[in-house]
């Protein structure tokens, strides 16, 4: 046994310090990014992931980030035929990606579907909760050797030597993030994690070094939590709770009779809700490592696009970023004990 410790820190611990800055205005900043994977292949959009989970990594979804140059992981239950042909007769191959997990089944559905498709999917995102087994390496290296035109997301880990490996056996991204989604009780069940900023600036260092990229996976609560995971060096941003709860993702909606308002039903992947509607129930060897709540129904998620997009701007414009590009480049983090004032938090509407 031992202890690091060097203190890790989470979105809610540091805050970015504003800087001179010559821009005019949050008109100006841009927040498409162009990149180059170490594998081949390219990306241009906005670098932004809907998350691979029921309520958000839907169809609908995707045919709406799209057209606004934001990105979709598919949830697992849409690898079909049917739905995919559907998918990528309506928008970009670049604007999704598919996700399995490390099963032989899975393998072999991915094969073959891949096959029927005719080779004209660009991403796939092979999404385990424990990134550190060893069979998430190994097929991380034969997805490379079958499909070396692939672009490969792999993941969730969030330590540096574990996102080298990756790398190094044939991924393009990594996911990082361990217990810091919004429905996931991963750190209350197991004690496991790590602080999600603290996880993104390590990771990305070791990233970069190898020419990989990672995604930010889980942890951002509003808009400027978004500025901070781009500042602390991630390429893209996965949102799963922020995202949740919009037309768009459908989902069971619930009506309290009192007030009118409208409630969605949403969960985490690992919970007992998903594995009772994917996996025939939650097996006797496991527990539950997820949330299901009723969120509040959002309307379109165009609304959180503006939102979300208006704050990265907003950010850009007050550390002297011309872009989303330099906005890691020109952020310096202050630490601090209190982010915001929250005396009037329970009484607002919106942002």
């Amino acid at each position: 046994m031992r202890i690091i410790n060097e203190v890790k820190l989470d979105f809610s611990d540091v805050l970015l310090r504003p800087k001179r800055s010559t821009l005019v205005s949050r008109s100006e900043v841009s927040l498409e990014r162009e990149y180059t994977f170490r594998n081949g292949g390219k990306y241009k959009g906005v670098p932004i992931m809907a998350a691979n989970m029921d309520g958000v990594g839907e169809q609908l979804m995707a045919f709406t980030l799209a057209k606004q140059g934001l990105f979709t992981v598919l949830k697992k239950s849409l690898n079909n035929t049917d739905n995919l042909n559907h998918i990528l007769n309506t928008i970009s191959n670049d604007s999704f990606s598919v996700s399995m997990g490390t099963s032989d089944e899975e393998i072999g559905k991915f094969d073959t579907l891949y096959e029927k498709l005719e080779g004209r999917l660009k991403y796939v995102c092979i999404d385990i909760a424990n990134g550190y087994s060893r069979r998430l390496a190994h097929v991380v290296e034969m997805l490379r050797h079958s499909y070396p035109e692939l672009i490969i997301i792999a993941g969730n880990v969030v330590t540096a030597e574990m996102v080298e490996e990756l790398l190094i056996r044939g991924a393009d991204i990594i996911k990082v993030g361990i217990g810091s989604g919004a429905v996931c009780t991963t750190r209350v069940k197991t004690g496991v994690g790590y602080p999600q900023f603290s996880a993104i600036v390590e990771c990305a260092d070791a990233a970069h070094g190898l020419g990989g990229h990672i995604i930010a996976d889980g942890g951002c609560t509003c808009a400027g939590d978004v500025a901070k995971a781009f500042g602390a060096g991630a390429d893209f941003v996965m949102l799963g709770s922020l995202f949740a709860g919009h037309i768009e993702g459908g989902g069971k909606t619930v009506e309290c009779t009192s007030t009118g308002e409208k409630f969605i039903e949403f969960y985490g992947m690992s919970s007992k809700t998903a594995n009772d509607k994917h996996f025939g129930g939650l097996k006797d060897y496991r527990s539950s490592e997820g949330r299901t709540v009723q969120i509040p129904f959002k309307g379109s998620i165009l609304d959180t696009i503006q939102d979300i997009n208006g704050g990265l701007r907003s950010a850009c414009t007050y550390v002297g970023a011309k872009s989303l590009k330099h906005l890691s480049k020109c952020a310096t983090f202050i630490r601090v004990n209190n982010t915001h004032n929250r005396v009037l938090e329970n009484y607002t509407t919106g942002y």
